[in-house]
């Protein structure tokens, strides 16, 4: 017969893994969610350029070609780069010149509330910035507690069932994540320049630093320059290629 701790041990679990499955369904990074429906090149670092309509997913992101391409005598119509490749994003290009009128609107609307943002829209900022560390503390605890569980419990079944444990304490943690960066925070809305690696090379980029994630950094009104083309567009880097070094203004 299961005793009472047993029976909050696996209680315990079960929620965990539920909020887990939720929060995983329905979580989009914020700097790729302000690319969505827009024309946007990737950039990876292995050097294969693709351009398209941007979907993002909670799964990865699919660029849908505005023509078809045939390659290898296949007829290819989009292109899909799924989350766990995430870290071969060297940057993604949203240039100027290749909007829509619609999609012209909307980052106008976009950067008219980033730019110098207004004392509500950096209150704004600040309060949601108190539930992210308070997130952030939650999921520490949990990730202990877990562990403890795991560490602590004489029961055969959890014992039996460490990996599926140690995954559901992986996909709850990677899920929620945790972004909050004070250094970063206090150059939202404004100019910066950053170093972007690309192979061999540093290039230094100035642009608004409208957002950053625990994975990207958005910059918008950025002079990039690629092997492909040369142009006004706003930027998304993976931090593990792109640094931001300083106040640009």
């Amino acid at each position: 017969m299961l005793d009472g701790t047993f029976g909050i041990t696996v209680l315990f679990i079960a929620v965990s893994a539920g909020i887990a499955a939720f929060i995983r369904r329905i979580s989009r990074d914020k700097c790729l969610k302000d690319f969505q429906s827009n024309m946007v090149t990737l950039e990876p670092t292995t050097g294969e350029i693709s351009s398209g309509v941007l979907r993002v997913e909670n799964t990865g992101l699919e660029f849908a070609y505005r023509d078809k391409k045939m390659q290898d005598k296949i007829c290819q119509t989009s292109f899909i780069l799924y989350k766990c490749e995430y870290g071969n994003i060297q940057a993604l290009v949203r240039y100027h010149d290749e909007l829509t009128e619609e999609n012209k609107k909307q980052r106008q609307k976009q950067i008219k509330k980033t730019y110098h943002p207004n004392f509500f829209r950096r209150l704004k900022r600040k309060t949601f910035n108190v539930f992210k560390t308070i997130r952030d503390s939650v999921v520490e605890v949990t990730n202990m507690m877990i562990s403890h569980v795991k560490k602590t419990s004489t029961s055969t079944v959890l014992t039996s069932q460490g990996k599926y444990v140690d995954r559901m304490k992986n996909d709850f943690v990677g899920s929620v994540g945790t972004s909050y960066e004070p250094l970063l925070e206090r150059y939202i809305g404004h100019k910066i320049f950053m170093e972007l690696i690309k192979g061999e090379e540093v290039v230094k980029y100035c642009g608004i630093l409208k957002e950053y994630t625990a994975d990207f950094i958005e910059l918008m009104d950025v002079d990039y320059s690629s092997n492909e083309k040369t142009g006004v567009a706003d930027i998304i880097v993976g931090r593990k290629y792109g640094i931001v070094r300083g106040l640009g203004e």
